[in-house]
This record gives C-alpha cells, sequence and structure tokens, in this order.
C-alpha cells in the first residue's frame, strides 16, 4: 500500500511547522529564559555579596564598639582613680589642717588658762589682803 500524497504533504507541512516554530517561537523564548536565568543567578550573587559585606561590616562595627566601649570604661575608671586620689589628698590635707588648728587653740587655750589662773591667784591674794585688811580694820 502506497501513502497518499495528502499524507506526505501534511508531513512537510508539520516538519516546515516545527522548524517555524523552533525559529520563531521556542529559540526566543529559550534565549529569553536563559537570560532571566542569567539575570537571576546574577542578582543571586550580587545580593549574597552584599549579605557578606554587610556581615563583615556588622562584625567590624561590633567590634570597633566593644573597642570604644573597653576605652571609655578604661577613661572613666582612670577619672574614678584620680577623683578618689585627690579626694584622699583632700581630705588629708584638710585633716592635717584640722589638727594644726586644733593644736593651735589647745595651745592657746593652756596659754590663756595659764594666764587666767595667774590672774586669778593675783586678784585672789589682792581680794585675801582685802578682806584681812578689812576684818582686821586696817587698811593697806
Amino acid at each position: 500500500m502506497i501513502p497518499d500524497l495528502s499524507v506526505l504533504w501534511v508531513m512537510a507541512f508539520v516538519l516546515l511547522l516545527v522548524v517555524m516554530l523552533d525559529r520563531l517561537l521556542f529559540a526566543p523564548l529559550l534565549r529569553i529564559i536563559g537570560e532571566r536565568r542569567r539575570a537571576v543567578d546574577s542578582a543571586r550573587d550580587l545580593a549574597e555579596r552584599s549579605a557578606t559585606r554587610a556581615a563583615e561590616a556588622t562584625t567590624e562595627f561590633d567590634r570597633q564598639t566593644k573597642a570604644a566601649r573597653a576605652d571609655i570604661y578604661g577613661q572613666m575608671d582612670e577619672q574614678r582613680r584620680s577623683a578618689l586620689a585627690r579626694r584622699t589628698e583632700l581630705l588629708q590635707t584638710t585633716r592635717q589642717e584640722a589638727e594644726g588648728l586644733l593644736a593651735d587653740g589647745r595651745a592657746r587655750l593652756h596659754t590663756e588658762t595659764d594666764a587666767a589662773r595667774a590672774t586669778l591667784a593675783r586678784d585672789a591674794d589682792a581680794l585675801g589682803a582685802a578682806i584681812a585688811a578689812r576684818v582686821l580694820g586696817t587698811r593697806s
């Protein structure tokens, strides 16, 4: 049995249609899909590099922040130690001044007490002599 010529024409048209669809539809469509895949891969690579750089920047920022905090804490500790040393110096100076003033006051008190005793002794002697003269009736 010999095939009908119409079958051959249908096969030729199907082959021609396949070739035309491949060149006009499938090839451009596959090219666009490939370009999109490359663009997505490129964007993904760029995003991964950006994420890596962001992680590195975050790590560096954290390191610098810790270093700055340590430096500030060190400065604060140094200022606290300096203030405590200054306070100790002031307390010692004030204590020495107070002790000096107290010693001066005691010495002055002893001097004034001795002077008052001497004055009281003289006045007592004079008063005693005056009383004795009055009691005895003589004037001196």
